[in-house]
């Protein structure tokens, strides 16, 4: 199992914006000096608690910070950007990052930003996927282009001058594009398998509880198998909210009570998804009434937070019950406690991921000791 890293971010709205910007920066290169695989941006334009306005403006700022660790858009809200711009952006970014990009994308799902750009009354999974075709159209198509769709149309068959190179646009590095990945919320979601199908990965939100995302995995097989493919589930990224340390009083306060930075960051998310009808991801069983739903039995039920032994625990137990999957992506919230919260990143990937992956090793050894290997 790989360790990826992911910020939204979720800080407290009276914290000074340019020292906020500097601790996400912060916490992505620790990720990267402690051996991360990825770590993943998020992108919102009108909320001052997640107010990375640009992932990759942010990526572009960390590209010669870091070494190792590939970054991905977590995600780039496609139906906001023209895709001549957006074809621009990532090969750019593809070919800086000499192939360390990562193409986190999606429809957007912020109300605020949703209303800003006039994209309430639209289906925007529908424009979603059309930007992504064009923007393939615009790096492999032949200029000039001519591309019309029902919601974009670009063309560059009046100015085209290829002799000095005008009306062609830059290809990424990473032939046909970087790795795509989207995000997973809905249960049962076809999404999933539509993605699998085009060779895209999921990752399942750390706010959507386990026997929800249990239904994960099945819907990305589906796809896999539908497109002839190998039925690999290490395609599959599960975020989490996790704490590390090595007092179990000390995670407790920190992350599982309501007036902690995990106990703000799960508040503001259920005020946000609860007013777009979505409340019931948090549901601690299906079916749980929505007026049952509390900020306290959230923190008890989807935060992950002990010492080295006990996370390692609660993680398997994760693992046994929504399936097997390739990479577990750590959440990062805001440092309350800068030290504590960098103890924790540090333990996470020192302690306790070999601990997880000499079990997953041993469990391995057994299942082909008795029905030999099947992958």
């Amino acid at each position: 199992m790989d360790l990826s890293y992911f910020i939204q971010p979720v800080h407290p709205l009276d914290r000074n914006y340019r020292e906020i910007l500097l601790e996400d920066v912060e916490s992505v290169i620790l990720a990267d000096k402690i051996g991360f695989k990825e770590a993943f941006i998020g992108e919102h334009f009108t909320d001052l608690a997640e107010p990375i306005t640009s992932c990759l403006m942010f990526i572009s700022h960390l590209a010669s910070l870091t070494k190792s660790i590939k970054l991905g858009t977590g995600v780039i809200n496609l139906p906001v950007y023209h895709p001549a711009m957006i074809a621009g952006h990532i090969a750019m970014m593809d070919t800086l990052l000499d192939g360390r990009l990562i193409w986190g994308i999606g429809p957007g799902g912020l109300p605020s930003d949703i209303e800003a750009f006039g994209n309430q009354e639209i289906d925007r999974n529908k424009k979603m996927v059309e930007v992504f075709e064009q923007v393939m159209e615009i790096w492999w198509g032949e200029a000039p282009y001519n591309i019309t769709g029902e919601f974009n149309t670009i063309t560059t068959k009046e100015t085209l001058t290829p002799e000095i190179g005008q009306g062609i646009a830059p290809k990424p590095l990473t032939q046909p594009h970087p790795p795509v990945v989207i995000t997973a919320l809905t249960p049962h979601s076809h999404g999933i398998t539509l993605a699998a199908e085009r060779g895209w990965n999921p990752i399942s939100c750390q706010y959507v509880q386990s026997h929800w995302v249990a239904t994960h995995l099945p819907k990305y097989l589906e796809g896999l198998r539908n497109a002839n493919k190998n039925e690999d589930p290490r395609g599959w990224r599960v975020a989490k909210c996790i704490f590390v340390a090595d007092d179990e009083k000390i995670a407790t306060n920190y992350a599982k009570t309501p007036t902690g930075p995990y106990g703000f960051y799960f508040s503001n998310l259920m005020r946000k998804l609860g007013g777009g009808g979505k409340l019931g991801l948090f549901a601690s069983y299906p079916d749980q009434p929505d007026t049952d739903i509390t900020l306290e039995q959230t923190l008890q039920t989807q935060v992950i937070a002990g010492t080295v032994n006990s996370v390692v625990d609660q993680i398997l137990t994760l693992r046994n019950e929504i399936g097997p999957f390739g990479t577990l992506v750590y959440t990062g919230i805001d440092w309350a406690d800068k030290q504590l919260a960098k103890k924790s990143m540090e333990l996470m990937m020192n302690k306790v991921m070999p601990e997880i992956n000499s079990h997953i090793k041993a469990e391995e050894k057994t299942l082909t000791a008795r029905f030999g290997r099947f992958n």
